[in-house]
């Protein structure tokens, strides 16, 4: 059974007047409708102000992502370097849907770009095809049980479960892919040395750790990561065949005969999710709609409750999706609310409570421009 299946009542059970009539549209492969902002229930003029704002408070520059990597970590982590992809930085850009429809967007949301750690939500949805699969069936599993190997000998790598890993509180120790886990986000006067402590008591946000988990998954899955993630899910939604999802030069494996690179959970040493605006969109709108894409059900309820559900050392962030317990990180939108975010400003912002996903690319206050949308909702 999976453990930690505590999502917040409102999250199973508040579905809006708006989200009940048109919660039966999807978009097709090549084409998505729109609505008018005051069908879909905005004051036009509000929403408008909102896209306005988000437009204002984009980023743009500077545009060599690497330069970017190398001033935000090259100073601070001992040994960094990038070891994957890099691609350059588009114009600031989103999308607004409700009811599976399009009532704003702006900018450029065909282009692939790099989306750092939002690819650690999509991570987190490939590891629940395993578990509907009843290759990841328990949570609470030691993953020592299930990958061979050096990765989880001993005693205190040996004790972390699937569960720790998904929610960045395992606190392995090791090097992979040449990167040693102290060396990411570094803490202390003398990281290297760190005190260790016991896998599920401390949450730290750790790239590494998370690389970890999709090499994990990957000798589980026995297959490229993104090529069941095609399969699975991205095809059925719609996506575009344009997105990639790129490791390192040096995450390169062996399985069964065959070499697979096993990919990154961000870009925080390059590589990662590059995928446009428009194809988050669609992966955001399965994720409001509880894993059912037209009548077929892709992702299982179960799952997603799981990771959306509050991890016991971090109430604000699940099986690596940020959640809005308490309503802290975004007083204005519902406690049912969740998304996932990477660095540079791009986030999927699902809310089931007022059928709504917001995608925003180069746009750093996430809370700002949902404020301000849900602002723009009329009051029913």
């Amino acid at each position: 059974m999976l453990r930690s299946l505590r999502a917040p009542v409102l999250f199973a059970l508040c579905l809006s007047a708006a989200s009940a009539l048109a919660a039966d549209y999807v978009p097709t492969r090549h084409a998505w409708a729109r609505q008018a902002p005051a069908a879909a229930g905005f004051d036009p003029a509000r929403l408008d102000a909102a896209v306005a704002w988000a437009r204002a408070n984009g980023e743009q520059a500077p545009a060599d992502l690497r330069d970017t990597l190398l001033a935000s970590f090259g100073a601070h982590e001992p040994g960094y370097r990038i070891l994957g992809p890099v691609a350059t930085r588009g114009t600031a850009n989103g999308m607004v849907l409700r009811g599976g429809r399009i009532v704003a967007e702006w900018g450029d949301t065909t282009r692939p770009e790099m989306t750092f750690s939002v690819a650690k939500s999509v991570l987190a949805s490939v590891a629940g095809l395993l578990h509907d699969d009843g290759l990841l069936a328990d949570t609470g599993r030691r993953v020592a049980l299930d990958v061979p190997g050096p990765w989880f000998e001993g005693p205190h790598n040996g004790a972390i479960t699937w569960a720790h890993l998904l929610q960045q509180t395992s606190d392995w120790s090791g090097t992979l892919w040449e990167v040693h886990d102290w060396a990411d986000r570094p803490e202390g006067d003398d990281p290297q040395r760190r005190p260790l402590h016991a896998p599920g008591t401390r949450y730290k946000y750790n790239d590494v750790r998370v690389n970890l988990l999709a090499l994990s998954l990957l000798e589980v899955a026995r297959e490229p990561l993104p090529q069941l993630l095609r399969r699975r899910l991205m095809d059925p939604v719609g996506a575009s065949p344009s997105w990639r999802w790129h490791g390192y030069d040096t995450s390169w494996v062996t399985l069964d005969g065959l070499r697979m690179q096993s990919v990154s959970g961000g870009g925080h040493f390059g590589g990662g999710m590059f995928v446009s605006t428009a194809d988050l969109a669609r992966f955001g709108l399965l994720m409001e709609r509880d894993g059912d894409w037209d009548g077929n059900r892709l992702l299982s309820r179960e799952w997603i409750a799981a990771a959306t559900a509050p991890s016991p050392v971090k109430p604000d962030y699940g099986y690596l999706w940020w959640l809005n317990t308490g309503r802290k990180a975004i007083p204005a939108a519902p406690e049912s609310a969740y998304w996932a975010s990477g660095f540079g400003g791009n986030h999927v912002y699902v809310d089931r409570e007022h059928d709504l996903v917001i995608v925003l690319r180069w746009t750093p206050d996430l809370a700002g421009v949902v404020t301000r949308v849900l602002g723009a909702i009329e009051k029913e």
